[in-house]
C-alpha cells in the first residue's frame, strides 16, 4: 500500500495523539496493534487498562529499523543482527537483554525486551516521525481474538480509542514469530509466518518451545486468541459426528472447516493453504463469534510444519473447552 496525500492528516493526528500520551490503533502486517509511546509509562499503563492485560505480561516494542536496536537492547548478538537484516521489516520479534532505560512495565519486570520492525507503510511512517519505539500488543481485549482490520479495533474499543489508523486488512493475519536470542541458543518461543527452516538458513540451528528459564512472551498463555463462543478443535472425521451430537442436544452449532463444508452444518470454509488460512483466520473467528451460536467446531489443520503457527493459535483459542466434552 502506497501512502497518499490523505494519509498525511491521519499520520499527523496519530503522531500528535502518541506524543500527548494517548493510545492509538495501529495497522501492521500481522495484526492491528494498540500502540503507545514505549518510553511513556503512563501511556503504556493505558494499554494495560484498555486490554485488561496482566501486569507481568510483556509487550513487544516496535521500532523503525535495526539501527535502533541498541537504544532498547543492552546486547545485540550477531544472530540478532543477521535475523534483523534478513527479515526486517517483517513479522519477526527478537527477544534481547533489555537496555537499562527500558521501562519495567514494558517488559513485565523481566530483564529482556521483545523488539520488531513492522512491514506496514503506515506503521513505519508513524515510527519514523515519532522517533521512538511503540509498545503495541494486539488491539483486542486480553485473551480474545486479534484484530486484522480497523473496524475490528473500533468494534472492540469504540470511543475509548478515538484514533485508529486504517491500513486495510493485515497482509499476514497472525502474530509475529518470536525468537529468543538473549541466551546461548536461539529459540522459537512463538511460531509465526517466518518458520524454523527460514531462520536456520540465516543463523544455523534454532531450538523450539519455551523452557522453564525462557522469558515470558506475548501470546504464550494456554488460553488465548479465544472467541466468546465455546470452541472445540477436532479432526475432520470427528467433526460431523460431534456437530450432529450437538444438534440432537438442541445446540446451535457453527463449523469452521478447511477447503470443504462439513455436511450441511452452517459456518465458514477457509482455504487449504497455511498462508491463506492464517490471513483469514481471525476475521472468520470474529464473524462466527458474532453469530452467537452455542458452540463453534473448528477443523484441525494438518499436522505439518507449515501449519504450526495456525495450529498454535487454534489450540489456544479452544483451550477453555471442558475436558469432559467428547
Amino acid at each position: 500500500m502506497k501512502l497518499g496525500s490523505a494519509d498525511a492528516e491521519r499520520l499527523a493526528e496519530a503522531v500528535a495523539a502518541l506524543r500527548r500520551g494517548d493510545v492509538i490503533g495501529l495497522p501492521t502486517e500481522t495484526v492491528y496493534g494498540l500502540a503507545a509511546d514505549a518510553r511513556n509509562v503512563d501511556a503504556v499503563e493505558k494499554i494495560f487498562r484498555l486490554k485488561g492485560r496482566p501486569a507481568d505480561h510483556p509487550l513487544i516494542v516496535h521500532i523503525a529499523d535495526a539501527a535502533q536496536l541498541t537504544q532498547w537492547a543492552s546486547e545485540v548478538p550477531s544472530a540478532a543482527e543477521k535475523l534483523a537484516q534478513a527479515f526486517w521489516p517483517g513479522p519477526l520479534t527478537l527477544i534481547l537483554k533489555k537496555h537499562a532505560n527500558v521501562p519495567d512495565i514494558v517488559t513485565g519486570g523481566q530483564g529482556t525486551v521483545g523488539l520488531r520492525c513492522p512491514a506496514h507503510p503506515l506503521a513505519l511512517a508513524v515510527l519514523r516521525q515519532l522517533e521512538t519505539g511503540l509498545a503495541a500488543p494486539s488491539a483486542n481485549r486480553f485473551g480474545r481474538i486479534s484484530p486484522t482490520s480497523a473496524q475490528h479495533v473500533r468494534d472492540e474499543f469504540g470511543d475509548s480509542v478515538p484514533v485508529v489508523l486504517d491500513g486495510g486488512e493485515c497482509e499476514v493475519g497472525i502474530e509475529s514469530t518470536i525468537v529468543d536470542v538473549s541466551g546461548n541458543v536461539p529459540r522459537i518461543l512463538r511460531p509465526g509466518h517466518i518458520r524454523k527452516p527460514q531462520l536456520e538458513a540465516v543463523i544455523g540451528p534454532v531450538a523450539e518451545g519455551a523452557q522453564e528459564q525462557s522469558p515470558r512472551v506475548s501470546g504464550s498463555l494456554q488460553s488465548h486468541y479465544a472467541p466468546h463462543t465455546r470452541t472445540e478443535l477436532l479432526p475432520r472425521p470427528r467433526l460431523l459426528e460431534r456437530a450432529q451430537d450437538c444438534l440432537r442436544n438442541g445446540e446451535n452449532v457453527l463449523v469452521l472447516s478447511i477447503a470443504h463444508a462439513v455436511g450441511t452444518i452452517p459456518g465458514l470454509v477457509l482455504a487449504d493453504s497455511p498462508e491463506s488460512y492464517g490471513h483469514d483466520l481471525y476475521a472468520a473467528l470474529r464473524e462466527l463469534d458474532a453469530r452467537r451460536a452455542d458452540r463453534l467446531l473448528v477443523e484441525s489443520p494438518p499436522l505439518q510444519p507449515d501449519w504450526i503457527a495456525v495450529l498454535d493459535r487454534l489450540s489456544r483459542a479452544a483451550a477453555d473447552t471442558p475436558e469432559e466434552a467428547p
